[in-house]
Order: structure tokens, then sequence, then C-alpha cells
């Protein structure tokens, strides 16, 4: 069974009086008999840490670092166990696998959930509707139209089955599409006459024009209307993702678009001791001009805990929904296309404006690009951005960076950009990547981790949770393995080292995130954010890297975790 030790108190952050690998003053806590891992190098691992006000005070051997024991120390022997600093959850959506869990239906197949068919779909939002009073909204997530046995969205005429009492928007598994019932259509004020949006599609019947209820990317014309929870409710969802990811091992966590009141209960949640990890806010991009980021910057009351972190901008889809932007068209083409290859998000000069505007007002920007042609898209605002105002260090980023070419990699290094790769798709779709939406060419290409390496790009994994349940370890496993879900090997030549995949959820999440002098690596004055693994990732089976148990996650000195 798992047990939370909460963290009564936040560390400040104070000087330690240490020098070198030594100090002066008696720690507060020691691990001992490691390997502690330090990420600082290749093969720097020693056999003891300590600790004193919520920083690494020393590192060494044991016999060093036990003889700076005081009284009132606690020493905790690790027999073996390996210690690392605590992993970033480099891309996600706090605390939204939260809400999924406590107030949404899970629509998820296998291996994530046990949907198998629309029947199944339909059965459980049925279930959700019997518990829910008439009128009110019933919301799933998670549905993948490539894993249940029809091979196809549910239409709203399917989603009507479960309830014509309520209205019912369920989310697909990218985020990227929905399915509304005739209801939720109704209240949208959705028709056969109504417009496309522009970079969106509403899906509607070849025969009738009817609206399906199948939407693509331009969800919130439904999804606005959804009530909005309660600051309660928001706030338990916080609490219920601070143990999911304490016991995964993560210290921080990385909002990709934290707009609304992410920050704020974040705040609030940390005020009554409910969440204990640490948190990057990115916010979501929006089309008027930006104000300054110092200004942001300086509206965090405890930006040890939680920080704005720079912008995140959308510019493609998703490509399991079919809505990633392609240079060369899909493998298969959806019904009624020809020569389909997705489309953006806006048009080229939209997002040469937008990524113009937040550079010069001094953000990171984070955009979403999953199909090369979008990232063509990217790299060129961002190199249009840099011309107009040179800024050498401003490590902007591409999120998920599905499918990047050999030349793209090449303008990455050059132009200073940081991709952060959904290396997960590997394992969760990449069979369907493979046989539907890119062939076996391109699809073993999918997050291509060795080749950026080789360039000396720096880059991050992630889960997108809630896409993906959050799981660095899994990451480094699919990192280093490429093993799909099926157990075969997608583009083997693209696997790289344990160490360099733990790099990816350590030191180089933490540079990335412009936080390498306080996290990210054991070494001395850098905050105690550290996980206590099991075993040594860097000797075990690479097999049996995402089966490694979590025993213990530290943030700021103190367990916050314990198995």
């Amino acid at each position: 069974m798992k047990h939370v030790l909460l963290c009564t108190t936040w560390i400040a952050v104070i000087a330690c009086g240490v020098a070198g690998r030594g100090q002066t003053a008696a720690p507060d806590k020691i691990l001992l008999n490691g390997p502690v891992i330090t990420m600082v190098r290749e093969g720097d691992v020693v056999e003891a840490v300590a600790i004193r006000e919520g920083k690494i005070a020393a590192v060494g051997t044991t016999n060093e670092i036990r003889a700076l024991a005081g009284p009132k120390t606690t020493i905790i022997d690790l027999g073996g166990k390996a210690v690392l600093p605590g992993f970033y959850a480099g891309h996600d959506h706090f605390p939204s696998s939260g809400r999924v869990a406590l107030y949404e239906v899970d629509l998820n197949s296998p291996p994530m959930g046990s949907m198998r068919s629309i029947d199944d779909i339909v059965a459980a939002l049925e279930e959700k509707a019997a518990r829910t009073p008439p009128g009110n909204w019933v919301v799933g997530r998670g549905y993948d139209d490539t894993l249940v046995k029809e091979q196809r969205h549910p239409t709203r005429r399917d989603l009507d089955r479960a309830s014509i009492k309520h209205p019912i928007w369920i989310v697909h598994t990218s985020g990227h599409l929905g399915a509304g019932n005739t209801r939720a259509l109704a209240l949208a004020e959705i028709t056969k006459d109504t417009k496309q949006p522009e970079g969106g599609l509403i899906r509607k019947d070849a025969a009738s024009g009817e609206p399906t209820g199948v939407i693509e990317e331009r969800t919130t014309l439904v999804g606005r209307l959804v009530p909005a929870l309660s600051q309660e409710q928001r706030l338990e969802a916080v609490r219920f993702c601070d143990h999911q990811y304490l016991a995964k091992g993560v210290t921080t966590t990385v909002i990709a678009g934290g707009a609304g009141n992410a920050v704020p209960d974040l705040l609030e949640a940390r005020r009554r001791g409910w969440v204990h990890l640490r948190a990057n806010a990115m916010l979501s991009g929006g089309s008027g001009e930006p104000v300054p980021f110092e200004q942001v910057a300086r509206r965090s009351e405890m930006p040890q805990f939680v920080r704005a972190s720079g912008v995140k901008i959308w510019h493609d889809g998703s490509l399991q929904g079919f809505t990633g932007y392609l240079s060369r068209p899909y493998a298969t083409q959806p019904d009624g296309k020809r020569d389909y290859a997705g489309y953006p998000s806006r048009t080229r000069e939209k997002l040469f404006e937008m990524v113009k505007n937040y550079h010069r007002a001094g953000y990171q920007i984070a955009i979403h690009a999953n199909g090369d042609a979008a990232i063509d898209d990217v790299l060129l605002a961002y190199r249009a951005a840099q011309a107009e105002m040179p800024r050498p260090d401003a490590r902007h980023r591409i999120e998920h960076c599905q499918t990047p070419r050999e030349d793209q990699l090449d303008t990455m290094k050059e132009l200073g950009i940081t991709p952060s790769f959904f290396v997960g798709h590997v394992y969760y779709w990449g069979d369907r990547h493979e046989a539907i939406f890119l062939g076996s060419e391109r699809a073993a290409r999918i997050s291509p981790l060795n080749s950026a390496a080789r360039r000396g790009i720096r880059f991050t994994i992630h889960n997108d949770t809630p896409v993906t349940p959050v799981d660095p370890l899994l990451l480094v496993w699919c990192s280093v393995n490429r093993t799909m879900k099926d157990g075969r090997t997608l583009g083997p030549e693209q696997r790289i080292s344990a160490f360099a995949a733990l790099r990816a959820v350590t030191i180089d999440a933490a540079w990335q995130n412009f936080e390498e002098k306080t996290k990210g690596s054991i070494e001395v004055g850098k905050l105690a954010d550290l996980v206590v693994l099991a075993e040594n990732p860097l000797i075990v089976d690479p097999a049996r890297l995402k089966d490694i148990e979590v025993l213990e996650t530290i943030v700021g000195g103190e367990t916050c975790f314990n198995r």
C-alpha cells in the first residue's frame, strides 16, 4: 500500500555554509550506502549525500558523509538503493489527470483503460448519466477510434444511446478532437448550416450535411459550455495529482498552458499543504499584445514553488487524429480525402506575428508542432524573430516534435531550439503510426532522439499527461528500447543510452526550463529534490527500466512520498 508523508513546511532558501564537496554545519539528513547518481556527467556516481536546510550540503563516500553527522542528523541507510535527482514531468497539463479521475469518465482503451468498443463507451457514459441529475453534463475523456472494434469515432447518435436527457461531451485520447450527443450540439447551436471554424472542422454527414457530432481542433465550440469545476473540486484534483506524480518520482511538473486558475489554485493548495511538488507554468498564447515577461514572472507569491516559465502556442493538432500538419500525405487517407496531409492551426503569417510579439516581450516560447510541415513553420518563425531581435539564449522550444526531418534537426541545432519529445508514442501508438498514420519509413523516425543527441541538441521527453499516465521511467524505457505495445521494435537506430534518457528527465529538463543552477543534478548548493529507486537504472536490464519501483520522493529535503 502507498503512503504519503506530507511535508509540513516549505524549506526556505538559506546559505548552507558549504564549500567544495564538504560543509561546516551538521546536515539535517544523510543518505548513505548508495549509489547516488549525480547526473553531473556520465560515470559520476558517489555513495552518499548530505542535506541541510533543503539543499544539497555535501556528496562523497559513505565514510566521508557519515563523519559530517551531528546529534540531530537523520541518517538513512540506502542499502544499495539508487538515488537520483527528482524527475521532471517535462510537458503535461497538471492537474488534468486528477479532474479525469475524480469527475469525468475514463474512456481509454488498453493498455491505459478498458474500452474495447463503442458499446463499452456508451455503457460507461450511461452509467455516469444514471448518477447525474437530468440536464447536467456528462463528460468523458480518452476514447481512441483506432482501438475500438468499430474503428471509428462515436457519433452523436451513438452518444444519444447513453442519454438524451443529458448533454454529453467526450474528448479523444489526443485531446484534439471530441464528440457530442444531439443535446450537446443543440446547446452549442451547431447545425448543418454552421460555418466551419478557422483551424478546425465540424464533421458533417456527406449525404445529409448534418453534423456527425465529431469536432476537430476547435473543441471549445462545445467544451466551453461544460460548467467549470468549483475551486474546491479543482483543489481536490491538485491533491490527487500531487500524490500521483510524487509516486512516480516527479518533483517538478511543467504545465504546458497554465492559463486561468492553474497558478492561483497551486498557490492555494500549497497554503493548505495539499501539494508538494514544484511547478513551472506556461501561459496559453493569445492573439493580443503580450505584457513584458518580467511583469508576469513577478506575479508568483512563491517563485521557488510555482513560477511562470514562458508561453505555449499550438500550431497543429494530433497525428493520431489526422490533424497534425505533414509535408507529405498521411499513409492512410481519411474517408473522402485525397492527398490529405493535415492542416495548421493558423496561417504562417499569423504565427510569425505571434512569435515576434512574445519574443520581443522576453518570453521563452514553446510551440506545439507534431507534423514536419508545422515544424517548418515554427523554425521559420523562430528564425525571423531572432533576426529581428537577437536573443542568444532564448531556449525556445518545440513541443511533441514527432516527425522532424534531419534537415530540421540541423536547423534546431543552428538556432538553439530545444525540443520536448513525446517519446511515449513509440509504445502507445507506434504500431498505428506504422500501419495507419505515417507508414513504416516515417514511423521509424518519430521522436528521433539519437539523431538529436548526435547533433548535441539538448531535449526532454514527456508523457503529456493526461494523454498518457505520468511515468518518467516508462519514458526512459521507451527511449532506450523503442518497444511498441505489440512487443516489436520501432526505429532501433533512434535508441539512446539509459544515461542520456535520464538526462532528459533531470538535468537537461532543468536546463530547458532555465533551472540548471538549482535543480536537475545532485551538486552542492542545489535544491534537495531527490528520488530513491529500488534498483540502479544504469545497470539494470534495459527491458526492465519501466518496472523499477520508486521507493521515496524527497522535495526540498523533506520526504513527501514513501512506499
